[in-house]
């Protein structure tokens, strides 16, 4: 790649693994978040597929349902197995993927146990955290012990949105990942300010996926009911300021309408690229690049390539080498 046209940094990758599939499936995921089918992957086709899109590295992470069936010690295990395919499959192809370790929440200690397995064991790049697990969202008090150690380390928090535990009645029989995943998205978020885990964890990167999901268009009735219900005495910056510290991946339908939404919300130095595969097919990867590499670039970028690419060499220094 040249500099005029640097490889993407896909930080919203995905991979499964057959035993994952498996496991997902006898714990009652047949149709997960209500999608047809489960995705095929393979490091060797999702190779074929970046370089045919001008990828330079995928960060990879499981997506939805996430690890935890409803039993922690098969959650614990689930954790570990997939996070050491995953590392596997960095050390396979240096430069061409890093990885974002799941963890089993809500099981706190076993939480911990693996964020120091991913960080101090695999080289993790980051962790994935599901926007919900069985009910337990992100700003739950309960979980304040790993935030506290993410941010000790500086971490990389990628959030991906789930199934609410409502589903059965507010998707109304339609995939969730339709409707439900960006208002989970704009739910946990929101948790999160509301708790203050953000104000209290600076030093934490944090990536919305899906331009921000329904957070851009809600970011000022967010800001002035945290001015009337936070409690009294309580000081801390508003939810537009917080939100604008966060960063923002490009998955899905960004253009023409979402992306100049998040950008009133957080700039172009927040935004990054992201793809969704093996969720997304490749034909919606290869059209989804194809838009943003024609689409007029934010007055002072290159290209939404090089500013997408820039920023995520900030956020994760190794995707630079």
């Amino acid at each position: 790649m040249s500099t005029e046209a640097p490889g993407y940094v896909d930080v919203h990758a995905h991979f499964v693994t057959d035993s994952y599939v498996r496991q997902a499936r006898e714990a009652g995921h047949e149709l997960p978040d209500g999608v047809p089918a489960w995705p095929s992957w393979s490091a060797e086709d999702h190779l074929e597929l970046m370089d045919r899109c001008g990828i330079r590295t995928s960060m990879l992470s499981i997506s939805s349902p996430g690890v935890h069936f409803g039993d922690d010690t098969a959650a614990r295990r689930l954790a570990r197995e997939v996070n050491e395919a995953g590392a596997d499959t960095v050390r396979e192809h240096p430069g061409r993927f890093g990885l974002f370790a799941s963890l089993p929440l809500p099981d706190v200690d076993a939480a911990l146990e693996e964020i120091a397995y991913a960080y101090d064991r695999l080289d993790a790049d980051g962790v994935v955290l599901e926007t919900n697990t069985h009910g337990t969202y992100l700003g739950n008090p309960d979980l304040e012990p790993v935030w506290a150690e993410l941010n000790r380390r500086a971490a990389v928090v990628f959030l991906h949105p789930t199934s609410p535990v409502c589903w059965e009645r507010s998707a109304l029989g339609r995939p969730r990942p339709m409707v439900e995943f960006v208002f989970d998205t704009a739910r946990t978020v929101t948790d999160l300010l509301m708790a203050g885990t953000l104000e209290r964890h600076r030093d934490l990167t944090v990536i919305v996926p899906h331009c921000g999901g329904a957070l851009p268009v809600l970011a000022d009735r967010i800001d002035g009911f945290m001015q009337m219900f936070m409690p009294v005495g309580t000081v801390t910056p508003g939810a537009v300021e917080q939100l604008g510290r966060l960063y923002y991946d490009l998955a899905g339908p960004a253009l023409p309408r979402q992306l100049p939404a998040l950008m009133k919300l957080a700039g172009t130095d927040r935004l990054l690229y992201g793809s969704d595969h093996c969720w997304t097919p490749a034909a919606g990867v290869e059209a989804h690049v194809a838009g943003l590499d024609g689409a007029p670039a934010p007055e002072g970028s290159a290209s939404w390539r090089a500013l997408t690419t820039a920023n995520a060499h900030r956020v994760i220094p190794r995707t630079a080498r």
